[in-house]
């Protein structure tokens, strides 16, 4: 199994981050804000743990639609 974790940036609107963690990972607003704080607090924040093949396809997912609205945010994964 694999972390999906987000990496704190000085750019990326909370509100983007907040947005995209409920678009990508299924959660609820509250939740996505407790993840989003994480992160920007603690400059990184687990989204979920999936198998490798599930995790990777998240992790671009966030990165493209990051880029495709000119945000930096940075998503990684690794082993859980």
């Amino acid at each position: 199994m694999y972390k999906v974790l987000l990496i704190n940036d000085d750019y990326t609107p909370m509100e983007f981050v907040v947005e995209t963690i409920q678009r990508f990972f299924s959660k609820s607003r509250e939740q996505a804000t407790q993840i989003m704080l994480k992160v920007h607090t603690e400059g990184v924040g687990v989204c979920g743990v999936y198998p490798q093949d599930i995790a990777e396809t998240k992790m671009n997912q966030v990165l493209n639609h990051a880029r495709e609205s000119e945000h930096p945010l940075q998503c990684m994964v690794e082993p859980a």
